[in-house]
C-alpha cells in the first residue's frame, strides 16, 4: 500500500492533510496489528509443527518397541518350534526303527521256519545298529532336503 501511495507523487496543499499522512495515521495501527497477528500465527504454526514432529517421533519409537518385542517373541517361538521339530525327528527315528526291526524279526522267524539256520533274536540284535543308523541318516537327509527346497523357494 505504501508503494502505491508513493506512486501517486502527491503534492502538499496548504490546509489539507495529504492522503499518505491520513492513511498513515488511520491505517498504520491496523496494519501493525495485522503484521503482529501474522507473526503470531507463524510462531504458532512453527510450535504446532514442532509438537507434531515430537508426537510423530513418540509414535515411531512406540512402534519400534512393539516391533522389537514382536521379533523377540517370533524368535522365541521359532526356537521352541525347532526344539519340538528335533524331538519329533528323534521320536520318528525310534518309531520307524521299531517298525523296521519288527519286520526284520518277522523275516528272521519266517526264514527260521523255512529251515534256514538263523536265530531271530541274534539277527534282530545285529540289525539294530544298522537299522537305527540308516533311519537316522535318512531322517537327516530328508530334513536337509526340505530346508534346501525352502531356501530355494524363498
Amino acid at each position: 500500500m505504501r508503494k502505491r501511495i508513493e506512486d501517486l507523487r502527491e503534492v502538499r496543499i496548504e490546509g489539507l492533510q495529504p492522503v499518505a499522512q491520513f492513511l498513515a495515521r488511520r491505517l498504520a495501527p491496523a496494519m501493525e496489528t495485522c503484521e503482529n497477528v501474522a507473526a503470531r500465527q507463524d510462531a504458532l504454526s512453527r510450535r504446532v509443527a514442532r509438537t507434531s514432529d515430537l508426537l510423530r517421533t513418540r509414535v515411531n519409537v512406540a512402534l519400534e518397541e512393539q516391533n522389537r518385542d514382536l521379533l523377540r517373541t517370533m524368535v522365541r517361538r521359532a526356537r521352541i518350534q525347532l526344539r519340538l521339530q528335533e524331538t519329533v525327528e528323534g521320536l520318528s527315528v525310534v518309531a520307524i526303527s521299531y517298525y523296521l526291526l519288527s519286520l526284520v524279526s518277522y523275516l528272521a522267524k519266517s526264514l527260521e521256519q523255512a529251515g534256514v539256520p538263523l536265530n531271530p533274536e541274534i539277527t534282530v540284535g545285529l540289525a539294530f545298529p544298522l537299522v537305527v543308523a540308516a533311519v537316522w541318516i535318512g531322517v537327516r537327509r530328508l530334513r536337509h532336503a526340505v530346508v534346501s527346497a525352502k531356501k530355494l523357494k524363498d
